[in-house]
């Protein structure tokens, strides 16, 4: 347990830092690390894409509730909209958490090292989003709200690499999407955490620390650490050639893929 918070602390630096940096929500790097870290210290092998899936999301409330502090400071969050997305995403979300426990450890492997293949190719050749011009289609929210809302609870992921295009496509600025897409990430992830806990309750093989399907020191460690790097990281995002070191982190995430799938 010892061992796991304090590979954590690390790790959160790392996610947090990444997150601001990349603009891409921590799960990405979250996920894998914490299924190597349950997997040195054997915990059972049927939960542990479960316990790091659920973990990451919990940790994404906080991480998520400091981006939009921030944006919404900025005034970049458009909060109708936002609120539009948000019933489904709950919807979503914790029906992701019920599918996922039925999903077998090494399906739900697989479709976190495709996000993973498909996040790399996205940030290694990044295309030019152009905003819309055509009337916001907001009846297409309520499906698009599900499946963002499903796929994330699933992966362990805020949504962002998701909700992003979908905004942008349907009118809004990609600051205004970007930030709107923080907002959305707090119910996506309040929803799929709070349904792992209980999906979890009555699970008696689970490791000590374990609050349903959240490993709390692994929570407890990256929560620590990232609520402070993620600013840090967007502060460096405009000292950096940031386009360069997307390139870089590519190639990481490709491995990390690599070695998941392997």
């Amino acid at each position: 347990m010892t061992e796991i918070f304090l590979a954590s602390l690390l790790l959160g630096i790392l996610a947090g830092i990444a997150a601001g940096l990349f603009g891409i929500g921590g799960g990405a790097l979250i996920v894998p690390v914490l299924a190597w870290l349950f997997q040195a210290q054997h915990f059972n092998p049927e939960q542990i894409m479960l316990l790091a899936v659920a973990t990451s999301l919990a940790t994404a409330i906080f991480t998520s509730t400091a981006s939009v502090r921030t944006h919404h400071k900025l005034g970049n969050i458009d909060w109708r909209r936002a609120l539009h997305l948000a019933p489904s995403m709950l919807l979503g979300a914790g029906g992701g958490a019920v599918l996922a426990k039925y999903i077998s450890a090494d399906l739900l492997r697989w479709f976190f090292v495709a996000y993973l293949l498909y996040t790399s190719v996205q940030m290694a050749i990044p295309r030019k989003t152009k905003t819309s011009t055509r009337p916001a289609r907001q009846f297409l929210d309520y499906p698009t709200g599900l499946l963002i809302g499903v796929l994330s609870a699933i992966l362990g992921i805020g949504g962002g690499t998701m909700t992003v295009p979908y905004l942008v496509g349907n009118g809004l600025a990609m600051k205004n999407a970007v930030a709107t897409s923080s907002a959305c990430a707090i119910p996506i992830a309040l929803s799929a955490a709070a349904s792992y806990a209980v999906l979890g309750w009555q699970d008696s093989h689970l490791p000590v620390g374990s609050l349903g399907y959240l490993y709390l020191p692994a929570f407890a460690g990256i929560v620590l650490t990232s609520i402070f790097t993620a600013p840090l990281g967007a502060k460096l995002a405009h000292r950096l050639p940031a386009q360069k070191l997307k390139r870089y982190f590519a190639i990481v995430l490709l491995a990390i893929a690599i070695k998941m799938a392997w």
